[in-house]
């Protein structure tokens, strides 16, 4: 049985296109709260490095995560972002405390 775990998102904008992948990433925060097995889906910026976002998530399961990654608001993100996006990388975590 699959348990609940977190992911660290981060996600690097290209030089001036910082307020371009913000708006992209904030329109990626209702659609996928409201998908089956989002627990948590939240939007950060690095205070010393404001090109640097952090999309702090929940999943109730790795099937949730599967059809999250596979959902047209995901893939459309993709489509756009891929010009402003200098770095991507995705940390599944489990809760140890």
């Amino acid at each position: 049985m699959s348990t609940a775990f977190n992911v660290i998102a981060t996600l690097i904008a290209k030089p001036d296109q910082q307020d371009t992948l913000e708006k992209l990433l904030r329109e990626l925060l209702e659609p996928t709260r409201l998908e089956a097995g989002c627990e948590q889906y939240d939007l950060h910026q690095d205070l010393q490095h404001p090109q640097t976002f952090y999309m702090l998530e929940r999943w109730s399961d790795d099937a949730a995560l599967a059809d999250h990654d596979q959902s047209a608001h995901i893939q459309s993100f993709r489509a756009k972002a891929a010009e402003v996006i200098e770095h991507f990388e995705l940390k599944r975590l489990t809760l140890l405390a």
